[in-house]
């Protein structure tokens, strides 16, 4: 995990206006389908010195994510963008009376593999206070939920000019057609392979086997009708993806 992954110049917990003397108990909603990453994530993140993030349930998909966060009221959801059964742009749109509550606001803060424009861009119109890729490390995720929590936007340096560059130009199209016939799946494996990464490496990354890492990428050529690896990095590049 990296550090570049949290806004640079970030808050520590507490540190905002809401007074950093005082103990804090953050309580977290953690919407991954992969059961391993959120064992993960509450290994990675808990209690400091004088703050902790309490994870008061999770979700695999989008029709228990709205169960979950309906029931527990969180402070914060880490919502990854791909779920089954809509995404997390559709729990953002399911939880549009939550998130304008005044009284108990939920915050939402995407954690997902993809840095790609168009998944940063949907999860924000949808009302995500932050974006974050799951290179983060425990530390700085403890500092964007806190900082999330108290109402703060983050970004990595990266993902944030992305959001600038859609808001400033309302004309900028989000989405490229040819990019639009593959699945999420296979948008997160293109990027990995055209950004080098060998086929294990990809499997390991996304929680997936070899032979299905190989059936996307036959999948991705066959569908952007291309041949190889090296034409398939060229068309990410030229669509900047890696």
């Amino acid at each position: 995990m990296s550090s570049d992954d949290a806004q640079q110049g970030a808050a520590e917990p507490g540190e905002s206006g809401t007074g950093a003397a005082e103990d804090r108990t953050v309580r977290v909603v953690l919407v991954d389908d992969h059961r391993m990453f959120r064992a993960g994530v509450q290994a990675e993140i808990g209690e400091t010195e004088r703050t902790r993030v309490e994870v008061v349930g999770e979700a695999a998909d989008v029709d228990q994510a709205m169960t979950v966060i309906t029931a527990t009221r969180p402070e914060v959801v880490l919502l990854d963008v791909h779920l089954p059964g809509g995404g997390g742009v559709e729990v953002l749109n399911r939880s549009t009376l939550m998130m304008a509550d005044p009284e108990r606001p939920v915050r939402f803060l995407a954690l997902s593999v993809s840095d790609a424009a168009e998944d940063v861009i949907g999860v924000i119109r949808g009302g995500a206070r932050g974006y974050v890729t799951k290179t983060i490390t425990g530390t700085e995720l403890v500092k964007a939920i806190f900082r999330v929590a108290d109402g703060d936007a983050v970004f990595s340096p990266r993902l944030a000019g992305f959001v600038l560059d859609a808001f400033s130009n309302t004309e900028a199209p989000l989405v490229d057609e040819a990019l639009d016939k593959l699945t999420q799946r296979e948008r997160e494996v293109l990027r990995l392979i055209a950004r080098g990464y060998a086929y294990k490496e990809v499997g390991k990354q996304l929680f997936i086997s070899i032979k299905t890492v190989e059936s996307h990428v036959s999948a991705v050529l066959r569908k952007l009708q291309l041949s190889n690896r090296t034409e398939l990095t060229r068309w990410a590049a030229a669509r900047r993806l890696v």
